[in-house]
């Protein structure tokens, strides 16, 4: 199963109406991302680690989710400074440091970190299937719903199949290499797979049209407007609005 190790809490945030929580984090997410002005930056970067806090995350694996992007964001590091024109900021031998693809690099660096941690608290404080309900509810595509709902549910099928195809050609002495036979095996495991996610889901499909399905899914859970959602509703439009103002005026 995708791990939701964030979505189980009982913090100020997980609280929060998921459906406003889906749009101040695309608000938010996009305000940042137009920004370039370093002070407007740097307040996103603060908000987004005092949400983290507000929020209680583990900070252990908030710090794991982050490195995955240390590769992505160190080969811009890598690439821009030296790459990029610009007004020279440095000199390595033959190799010139420009001051613009620094700035650019921090810029990008900054943005990456702000919005990847805001999704993590405003976001990933959730279920999927609770994603999912709030989406609805805010009148996103039933179609796009369903299936976000579905591929959530049965990717791990899918998983599964593989695994159990890839028993049994070891089981019948398969090794794989750089050859015709492994890549011929390789190739009908993958049709295979693809036969077996079709019948599956075909079986599927008439399961739930016996038991009545309608192409909605209901739920108990209601949404419902409360202090603290306002409180955090003000709070946060405040911020959008000062960052905006301090990047355009």
């Amino acid at each position: 199963m995708i791990q939701e190790p964030f979505a189980i809490g009982n913090s100020w945030i997980h609280s929060i109406d998921p459906r406003i929580k889906i749009i101040f984090a695309a608000i938010y997410s996009l305000v940042v991302a137009l920004s370039n002005r370093f002070p407007v930056l740097l307040t996103a970067l603060t908000v987004s680690i005092i949400l983290v806090l507000l929020a209680r995350l583990d900070i252990r694996e908030v710090t794991r989710r982050l490195s995955v992007i240390c590769l992505f964001l160190g080969l811009i590091w890598a690439i821009l400074p030296f790459t990029y024109e610009g007004e020279p900021l440095y000199h390595i031998r033959q190799l010139t440091i420009t001051l613009p693809g620094v700035v650019l690099s921090a810029q990008i660096t900054l943005k990456t970190v702000a919005i990847l941690m805001c999704f993590m608290t405003l976001i990933a404080t959730m279920t999927i299937s609770t994603l999912g309900q709030a989406l609805n509810s805010l009148k996103l595509s039933n179609k796009l719903v369903l299936l976000l709902l579905m591929t959530y549910r049965y990717i791990f099928v899918i998983e599964e199949e593989y695994r159990r195809l890839r028993t049994a050609i070891k089981i019948r002495g398969f090794r794989s290499g750089t050859n015709i036979h492994s890549y011929k095996t390789f190739a009908y495991l993958v049709g295979m797979l693809f036969v077996r996610a079709s019948i599956r889901a075909e079986r599927v499909y008439q399961a739930m049209k016996c038991r009545g399905f309608k192409d909605k899914f209901y739920t108990l859970n209601d949404f419902e407007s409360s202090g603290p959602n306002r409180l955090f509703s003000v709070l946060i439009t405040t911020v959008i609005l000062g960052m905006i103002i301090a990047e355009y005026y």
